[in-house]
C-alpha cells in the first residue's frame, strides 16, 4: 500500500512540472512553418526583388532602335571657362587710309562708299603746285645728271690720252656725282609724295599740263568704308582734311574684350576662345593676341585682343559678342558626359555595359563644365556605359521596379 501512494505522488508531481514548464514558454507551441505562414515573409524572394532592381536587360535590336549608344569611360580636362562681353572691331592691320602730304584740290574722285579695291588701284586724283614743282624739280636734276655724266665718260677718255689735265678731270667727276646725288634727292622727293616708280620713269613722257596731277593709290585691298571730301575740296592744308578715303579689310576682324581683374590672371595669349554674338546664334572660334597688363581707370577691367577669321564676312564690326575664354584646371581620372548621367531617387546614376544587359550604378559627381561632370565615386577608367538615349534605360528600370513591387 505504501508503495502505491508513493506512485501516486510521483505521477501527480511530474504533471505539475510539465503544467508549469508549458505556462513558462507559451502554449500552444507555434511550429516553424506554421509562424512562416502566418507572417507571409520570404526572404529569398526579397532578395531577388533587390538584384532586380538594378539590372536591365535588352536586346541589341531593342537599344539600335532606341538609339542608345555606348563610350569607354576617359580621363581628361574639364573645359572650364569664364564669360567676357565685347565687341568686334576691324583689324588694325587690315585698316587703310589714303590721304595726302601736299596742299592740293580733289579733281577725280573715283570710287564711292562700299565700293571693293585692289591694292594699287587708282582710286582718287588730285592738282598741286607742290607736286608740280617737285617734278620739274626731278625732270631738271635728271637732264643735268644725263648731261654731266656724258661730261664725265668723254673726261674719262681724255685724261687717259694725256689731252686733259687730271685736275680737270677731277673737277668733272665730281660735278658729275653732285647731279647725280641731286637727282637721286629729286626722285626721293616724288616717292615721299606717294609716286610709284613707274610713274617717276613715265615722267619724261608727260605733257606739262600734267605735271601738277597726282594719282592717289588704294594702300591695301578692302573696301572702302568712308569718303571724307567731295569733288573740288581743299585738303592737305593746316586745319583741312587730310584723308580721302578709308579702307577696311573685314577679312579678319579683332575680338575687343573687357576682362575682370579677377579674371585677367587666366587669360593666356594664344589660347583659343568662342565668340558668341549676342541676340544670334552665330559662333566663332578666336585666338587671343593681346592681353593688356594694365587696367582701365575708370571701368577697372584689362583689354584682351583676339583675332578671328571672317572670309564670308558675316561678322560686321560693332556687333557685341560674348567670349568663352577657357580656365586651365587639373586633369580628372574619371569624366562622362552629361547625357550620360540620369537621376533616380534622388541619385545620380549611369547604366555600365555588362554582358547580359546593363547595371544601374550610382555614382558621385564631382566639377562640371557644359557638357562633361567628373565621377569622383562608383565608376572607373575602361568601363563601358551608355551615352546617348539613356533616359530609355531609366524609363525601363522604373518599369521593372514597378512591376515586383505590384508583386
Amino acid at each position: 500500500m505504501k508503495r502505491i501512494v508513493l506512485f501516486l505522488a510521483g505521477v501527480a508531481a511530474g504533471i505539475v512540472m510539465v503544467v508549469a514548464a508549458a505556462g513558462w514558454i507559451g502554449w500552444p507551441v507555434s511550429l516553424p512553418a506554421a509562424r512562416q505562414e502566418i507572417t507571409g515573409e520570404s526572404p529569398p524572394k526579397a532578395d531577388h526583388k533587390h538584384e532586380a532592381s538594378g539590372h536591365i536587360e535588352l536586346s541589341e535590336d531593342q537599344l539600335r532602335e532606341a538609339g542608345v549608344t555606348f563610350a569607354p569611360v576617359k580621363g581628361g580636362m574639364l573645359k572650364r571657362h569664364f564669360l567676357a562681353p565685347g565687341s568686334l572691331i576691324p583689324d588694325a592691320d587690315h585698316i587703310g587710309r589714303v590721304s595726302v602730304r601736299v596742299l592740293a584740290t580733289v579733281t577725280e574722285l573715283r570710287k564711292r562708299i562700299g565700293d571693293n579695291v585692289e591694292k594699287g588701284e587708282i582710286v582718287a586724283a588730285i592738282e598741286s603746285r607742290e607736286v608740280a614743282d617737285a617734278k620739274s624739280e626731278y625732270l631738271a636734276a635728271r637732264l643735268t645728271n644725263d648731261l654731266q655724266q656724258t661730261l664725265y665718260a668723254r673726261q674719262r677718255t681724255l685724261v687717259e690720252s694725256r689731252t686733259v689735265s687730271e685736275n680737270e678731270f677731277l673737277r668733272t667727276r665730281l660735278t658729275a656725282n653732285d647731279a647725280q646725288i641731286k637727282l637721286d634727292g629729286a626722285r626721293q622727293k616724288l616717292f615721299a609724295l606717294g609716286l610709284s616708280e613707274s610713274e617717276i620713269a613715265d615722267l619724261p613722257n608727260q605733257p606739262q599740263e600734267s605735271l601738277r596731277t597726282q594719282f592717289l593709290r588704294a594702300p591695301i585691298s578692302g573696301r572702302v568704308s568712308e569718303r571724307r571730301v567731295d569733288l573740288g575740296g581743299l585738303i592737305g592744308r593746316e586745319g583741312q582734311e587730310s584723308e580721302l578715303f578709308v579702307i577696311v579689310n573685314l577679312d579678319d576682324v579683332w575680338v575687343d574684350l573687357a576682362v575682370s581683374p579677377e579674371d585677367i590672371g587666366a587669360v593666356r595669349e594664344g589660347v583659343k576662345v568662342k565668340i558668341r554674338a549676342i541676340g544670334t546664334d552665330d559662333e566663332a572660334s578666336a585666338d587671343v593676341i593681346f592681353v593688356s597688363p594694365l587696367l582701365d581707370r575708370e571701368t577697372r577691367n584689362a583689354r584682351v585682343i583676339a583675332t578671328m577669321p571672317n572670309r564670308d564676312h558675316r561678322w560686321k564690326p560693332g556687333t557685341f559678342v560674348t567670349a568663352e575664354v577657357p580656365i586651365a584646371g587639373t586633369p580628372s581620372t574619371v569624366i562622362v558626359s552629361k547625357k550620360s548621367i540620369q537621376t533616380i531617387k534622388g541619385t545620380p546614376t549611369v547604366f555600365v555595359r555588362e554582358a547580359d544587359g546593363f547595371e544601374a550604378r550610382s555614382v558621385r559627381t564631382g566639377r562640371e563644365d557644359d557638357d562633361d561632370v567628373e565621377i569622383v565615386a562608383g565608376l572607373a577608367a575602361g568601363e563601358t556605359i551608355a551615352v546617348e538615349n539613356t533616359f530609355t534605360l531609366k524609363a525601363e528600370l522604373e518599369k521593372d521596379e514597378a512591376e515586383h513591387n505590384h508583386d
